[in-house]
């Protein structure tokens, strides 16, 4: 049965669904979350490919497997307390991906609707209204507000704003539920209308509007600007689809105009992608015939190299920083820039997902994806963590064992000969740890949010030239110094506020020790309200400390690639 409908394709990506959304502070969801599941460019094949196991295909093996599920249903439909109501499309996804989590992490089952989104998910778009929504708590009531919507999108043209509050989607009401909840329920078919029932920011007015979904831009390059005099900074942070190179490529030409020199390249959070994307992307900054990866798989056709075919290569000096949410497309290219000493790697230990995924159509449109290969950076290191010898959770949240920490670990060299380490991810040339938030900071991050509400609305007495303008045309806009400045007289006000909360009662001697913590913040919402999430986001970037050790280590960056260039001349 399933070589009647198989048909594959190479997948790299990243399962990490779970994984990366415990953070310290809020977590920011857009319309839809973006976890790319996604085709890259490998051949094409039937299932009676002589690359497949005889096995799989077999009608006596079938029939067996068959009789053997239909038996097991039948017996818990009969005899289970519940079994008259049991969800057999559950059931049936849950013993499918049980079965190949046994294998491997990253193998998976979908049912016919996440199977759809799993294959449309490559692309640099999505269908829903442009809004980005976030949780944020008051009065112990945990609701859904609306911080920034995109310039163009029927969110915009519905005139939601910044500290809009989502009561209830289609006639659900969603407080205390989760942001991503909510995205989901607002996302849908293109063209589709969605009703929300909103309490505005600036009147508190409860309304019902209907939104007709449409198709919003999701670049896998959010921002790209210059940082510093001469240094350029591109966040390369939302995966790797179909434009991500042709993205690139305009970003570069954009920054070099402004007098850019050198590159810090930010693959943080990237949780990989399209492969052929990612080879581009490599190959800008390698010259021709620098490999840049191979993928090793049981079957010849599973076997494969790239090599980089640019006669131009760009020799800008370059730093990558990554986190350990950077993934599968996002530890390719680190890791080939890395062996050929190209770039320095800064930040902080990679996700390590090393492995290649075939997606295999089934009946009714379900489908998987089933490891068949492993990826090589071009020393030779497998990027793959150890997952044998720690349970689900643990190896998605990086908790490995005492007895698989270093188990899988290879040592090989780069082009300089500098020692790099394999099977746990890519190690960064230096560590940087990302800036904690401390109890107390995650305790002000609500009535931050709150206090920029009522300030950006006019409603705080002595600040009324904060209110927002809410000028569409202004998303996106290069923040710069003189903009939501902060004076003492806006940090006093945010203390009274703070003082005529019971909930939010804290003693002032603390508020002055975080006061640069609070002073950051309080721009950042200001900022947002005013030119929305990417221009908002400028204001932490430019205050990160690995981003500020990424422009510091530059001028060592250009000396390593100057070195490494010489040492492939010589050979």
């Amino acid at each position: 049965m399933w070589k009647r409908y198989a048909f594959i394709f190479v997948v790299f990506s990243c399962s990490i669904s779970f994984a990366f959304g415990q953070k310290n502070e809020k977590t920011i969801s857009q319309l839809p979350d973006v976890e790319p599941f996604v085709i890259s460019r490998g051949k094409s094949f039937s299932a009676s490919s002589s690359a497949q196991p005889k096995s799989f295909n077999t009608r006596s093996n079938h029939d067996s497997i068959t009789e053997d599920f239909k038996q097991a249903m039948e017996i818990i439909r009969a005899n289970h307390v519940s079994g008259k109501k049991a969800d057999y499309n559950r059931l049936t996804k849950s013993s499918i991906s049980a079965m190949l989590r046994t294998l491997d992490p990253h193998s998976n089952y979908f049912d016919a609707n996440d199977y759809e989104e799993l294959l449309t998910d490559q692309k640099s778009e999505y269908s829903g209204i442009g809004a980005t929504i976030v949780n944020f708590e008051k009065n112990g009531e945990t609701d859904v507000f609306v911080v920034s919507t995109f310039p163009d999108s029927t969110a915009s043209r519905a005139h939601l704003r910044f500290g809009d509050k989502i009561l209830a989607v289609d006639g659900e009401k969603v407080s205390g539920k989760d942001s991503a909840t909510v995205r989901d329920k607002v996302r849908g078919r293109l063209g589709s209308i969605v009703r929300l029932t909103i309490e505005r920011a600036d009147t508190g007015k409860m309304e019902t509007i209907e939104i007709k979904r449409n198709r919003v831009p999701q670049p896998s390059l959010p921002d790209a600007y210059i940082l510093r005099p001469g240094v350029g900074y591109i966040d390369l942070s939302q995966g790797f689809n179909y434009t991500t190179s042709d993205e690139l490529e305009a970003a570069l030409k954009e920054l070099r105009a402004r007098g850019m020199n050198s590159l810090v390249l930010d693959l943080r959070g990237n949780p990989g992608g399209i492969l052929d994307q990612a080879i581009k992307v490599a190959e800008k900054f390698l010259p021709a015939e620098s490999l840049i990866v191979s993928q090793r798989g049981r079957y010849r056709l599973d076997s494969r190299v790239w090599t980089s075919s640019n006669r131009h290569a760009d020799n800008l000096p370059l730093v990558v920083l990554v986190n350990d949410g950077s993934a599968s497309a996002s530890e390719i290219v680190a890791g080939a820039l890395q062996d050929h000493d190209r770039a320095l790697i800064i930040g902080e230990k990679t996700f390590g997902k090393g492995l290649v995924q075939s997606i295999v159509n089934l009946p009714y449109g379900s489908g998987l994806t089933l490891t068949t290969a492993r990826y090589f950076t071009p020393s030779g290191r497998s990027i793959q963590r150890d997952y044998q010898h720690v349970n689900l959770y643990d190896y998605f949240n990086h908790k490995a064992s005492l007895s698989s920490a270093d188990k899988n670990k290879t040592i090989a060299t780069t082009v300089t000969g500098r020692k790099v380490f394999g099977g746990d991810g890519i190690m960064p040339d230096q560590t940087i740890k990302k800036a904690e938030l401390n109890p107390f900071q995650i305790k002000l991050l609500d009535p931050i949010f709150f206090f920029v509400r009522e300030t950006v609305n006019g409603r705080i007495r002595g600040f009324e030239n904060y209110k927002a303008q809410n000028t569409p045309n202004l998303y996106g806009q290069r923040i710069k110094p003189g903009d939501a400045v902060l004076t003492r007289e806006l940090f006093n006000a945010f203390a009274s506020y703070l003082a005529q909360n019971p909930e939010w009662k804290l003693k002032t001697p603390y508020l002055e020790k975080e006061k640069d913590f609070i002073r950051q913040r309080l721009r950042y919402y200001l900022i947002m309200a005013t030119f929305g999430n990417v221009s908002a986001n400028q204001v932490l970037i430019e205050e990160d400390p690995q981003v500020a050790k990424a422009v510091e280590v530059l001028p060592s960056a250009r000396q390593l690639a100057q070195t490494a260039r010489k040492s492939s001349h010589n050979k």
